[in-house]
């Protein structure tokens, strides 16, 4: 009770210091916007069916008027969110799920970009008679979770994917520049053949020369657009500087999720793992394997934001407040967190989804912000409550159940009917993958189709046989039955590190054969 009275004093010193005067105008709206008692006033505004399935991205254009989403039903949909109403949407092109859609700014609104699951960057321009005329930028192999647009630019944008390569579009022009492939680093600085696969990417606001990404390993990797040549005469992997708490390095995470403050403050989210916010100063370097032990611990450590789950899905995590003075982030409980950025104090806990929240955003200059996640609709909210709304009587209970759920990591016993599951699955995939390669009269001979069959372990009789395994040895089976059994698979999807040891196994038993063949 003393604690929402002091909230209530501050709120009504702001207000009074801006009828005596003492307060600027132009402060004014942003020390209430940022104030906490407003912040605890924030409920459901209301919400907007429209997707027929899950929602995985909402934005709001550079004014705040207009909120466009993607979602599994590969269309796109542009809102009037204060109205509660669709404007119009369209068929995006994609032919798979929608990761990201994002509205050009000064273009009227006409022009928005898409990254999807299809690993495809698509635009679509919003033509005079209403009509969208859609077009492939570029291609990932792989997923493309995450776009970013440069500041105040109607054309230029970058992506990032699975194949861990940034690409660089310029919508004046019919092609993508591929930066660099981003790999993983090696004790002697040297370039790497091990991809790492890119979840998110982000540019700097304050500087927007500098941009960084996040992927399949335990560093935020921050690059200089300048030391990358636009025709792709330089490709290198050369990141100017390095982000990881200190515990974290050497550690079995990956990143999900990357935010820029406007003061270039650096926040990351760990999958199963916590959020960090990184100063410019708590940097590692271009090559973070080089420093030594004794030196990071020397390294200020990062504000740490805790009591979320981020374990099923690639989930981001954004600033709110006009001076970002808070930070969101949804989680796999389906509940909203929203902690301030200085302390990290958790000041609201509310339900956004009745299974799990993915995605929130922040409206460009108002404390409204916009969410999604497993559900069809988007949930608008708004500080909008007559008094402060108190945390949920079961908080504790919720983020209790989050921790042990980030700390009990299950164990998959792998059987071998387990393995020859996941084996049947992989060849599956093969085979699909030389079908499509046949489909595009992109073979140049059938030997090479041969090698990939013969790789996984399977003879030309079998390649589109749905019974039997005789092309995979019963020996290597039993090998990493016997490995998996020691090892515990957790994260969003357990089956990509089984997905990983049976292909290190499968390499392992191809080089044997060769080098008996050559013997």
């Amino acid at each position: 009770m003393e604690f929402r009275g002091k909230v209530v004093r501050d709120e009504f010193t702001e207000v009074f210091k801006r009828e005596m005067g003492f307060s600027r105008p132009r402060c004014f709206p942003r020390r209430i916007s940022a104030s906490e008692s407003l912040v605890k006033r924030i409920t459901l505004y209301g919400k907007l069916n429209g997707h027929k399935e899950c929602v995985n991205t909402v934005e709001f254009n550079s004014t705040g008027d207009v909120l466009v989403s993607g979602s599994d039903d590969k269309h796109v949909i542009f809102w009037d969110w204060a109205a509660k109403s669709k404007t119009f949407s369209y068929s995006s092109g994609h032919l798979d799920n929608i990761f990201q859609a994002r509205i050009m700014p000064f273009t009227d609104d006409r022009k928005v970009v898409t990254s999807s699951c299809d690993g495809q960057v698509r635009l679509g321009q919003v033509l005079e008679n209403g009509q969208v005329d859609t077009k492939r930028l570029g291609k990932h192999q792989g997923r493309v979770y995450k776009l970013d647009i440069e500041p105040g630019s109607p054309h230029i944008v970058y992506s990032c994917g699975e194949d861990g390569v940034v690409q660089h579009f310029d919508l004046r022009g019919n092609s993508a520049t591929k930066l660099f492939h981003c790999s993983s680093f090696t004790e002697l600085n040297q370039q790497s053949r091990n991809s790492i696969g890119l979840n998110a990417i982000v540019i700097d606001p304050r500087n927007p020369n500098y941009f960084a990404v996040g992927g399949s390993d335990e560093y935020a990797r921050v690059y200089d657009i300048r030391k990358h040549q636009l025709d792709s005469s330089n490709s290198l992997d050369r990141p100017v500087n390095t982000f990881c708490p200190h515990h974290l390095v050497g550690a079995d995470v990956h990143i999900t999720g990357l935010a820029y403050s406007k003061t270039s403050e650096l926040l990351v989210s760990y999958n199963d793992e916590l959020i960090y916010l990184f100063q410019k100063n708590m940097g590692m370097g271009p090559t973070p394997l080089s420093v030594p032990p004794e030196e990071l611990q020397k390294l200020e450590k990062p504000q740490v934001y805790s009591g979320h789950r981020n374990s099923q899905t690639v989930k981001g995590v954004s600033f709110f407040g006009p001076t970002d003075d808070y930070v969101l982030s949804g989680s796999d409980c389906g509940h909203i967190f929203i902690w301030k950025k200085k302390g990290a104090k958790l000041v609201r806990l509310m339900v956004g989804d009745k299974q799990i929240v993915n995605h929130l955003q922040s409206h460009p200059y108002m404390p409204i912000f916009a969410s999604c996640g497993i559900e069809n609709s988007i949930k608008l909210w708004i500080p909008m409550a007559d008094g402060i709304l108190p945390m949920p009587g079961d908080a504790e209970k919720i983020m209790e159940s989050n921790r042990q759920g980030r700390e009990d990591h299950s164990l998959i016993t792998l059987t071998p009917d387990v393995i020859m599951h996941v084996l049947r699955l992989q060849r599956r995939q093969t085979t699909a993958y030389i079908e499509r390669r046949y489909d595009r009269a992109d073979i140049e001979n059938d030997d090479e189709d041969e090698e990939v069959a013969y790789l996984l372990g399977f003879s030309d009789g079998e390649a589109s046989s749905e019974e039997g395994f005789t092309g995979v040895d019963v020996e290597l089976v039993d090998r990493i039955s016997k490995s998996s059994n020691h090892r515990s698979y957790g994260g969003s999807n357990p089956g990509l590190d089984l997905f990983s040891m049976i292909n290190n196994y499968l390499m392992e038993g191809w080089l044997e054969r060769l080098r008996n063949s050559i013997l």
